[in-house]
């Protein structure tokens, strides 16, 4: 693993960059949106290259909202999300990975991840289901299986930690129990979930400066420029590509 500046997550702001014009932004997000879904039909008509995108961070870091806004304008064609829960009974007989493997994407598709292989050594290490020794074995697998993901199928992995402020995800959470709109993302477990906030922050940290494949800290404190930031380094991977369309050797009479 090349050797990079550790990431401490206490020093790195949750919030938008200071005299940003929230309309301005909004309008590029937009834009680039638009882009993204131009380079997809690219990359479906081409065939060769896919996208794995993990969204990873606290309850109510806006997982679900990053999704949308990002793909907003793609076709539905080559492009799914996919959430990992606690496994059920078959997918515990097998490896922590079986299951992961399964998702991932094909050649000229994208995948997200809401949630992903990284559950199995944040919430686990966290509660102490699993030992520190066995998290550090499981983090090794995690990077072999990440990076024959990227040179054995021309896989882009990207993975967002979505850096969350311990006071708006309070804000957030209150937030679906005080609006009926939003009631039916509440969760009494997420709650309990936060008791631990400063173990999974410890965690979170320890995963990002052991993986491979580096991570984009992504402020999420304000909605509108969380979409900005994560649309706009979805869309800086995918211009390099680089894509071509397949032609004809031969037109048609």
């Amino acid at each position: 693993m090349a050797k990079r500046k550790r990431i401490n997550l206490s020093k790195i702001s949750t919030r938008p960059p200071e005299g940003v014009d929230k309309k301005k932004i909004r309008e590029k997000t937009k834009e680039m949106g638009k882009e993204i879904a131009l380079l997809h039909e690219e990359m479906i008509a081409e065939g060769k290259k896919s996208l794995l995108i993990v969204f990873q961070g606290m309850d109510s870091s806006g997982k679900d909202g990053a999704t949308k806004n990002a793909f907003r304008y793609c076709s539905p064609i080559n492009l799914s999300a996919y959430s990992f829960k606690k496994p059920t009974d078959l997918e515990f007989k097998h490896d922590f990975l079986w299951r992961v493997h399964q998702q991932v994407p094909s050649k000229g598709s994208i995948k997200i991840f809401n949630r992903s292989h990284y559950e199995d050594i944040l919430i686990q290490r966290v509660h102490g289901w699993i030992s520190d020794a066995h998290a550090r074995k499981r983090m090794a697998a995690i990077n072999a299986f990440e990076e024959l993901l990227e040179f054995d199928n021309n896989t882009t992995v990207l993975k967002f930690y979505m850096h969350l402020s311990k006071e708006r995800q309070q804000e957030k959470l209150q937030e679906r129990i005080d609006d009926p709109t939003k009631n039916w993302k509440h969760n009494d477990g997420d709650w309990e979930e936060r008791k631990h906030w400063d173990k999974y922050r410890k965690s979170y940290e320890w995963a990002i400066n052991n993986s491979s494949i580096p991570w984009i800290v992504a402020p999420v404190d304000s909605r509108w420029y969380r979409n900005y930031f994560i649309t706009k380094e979805i869309l800086k991977v995918m211009r390099k590509w680089k894509m071509t369309r397949p032609v004809l050797a031969k037109k048609l009479d």
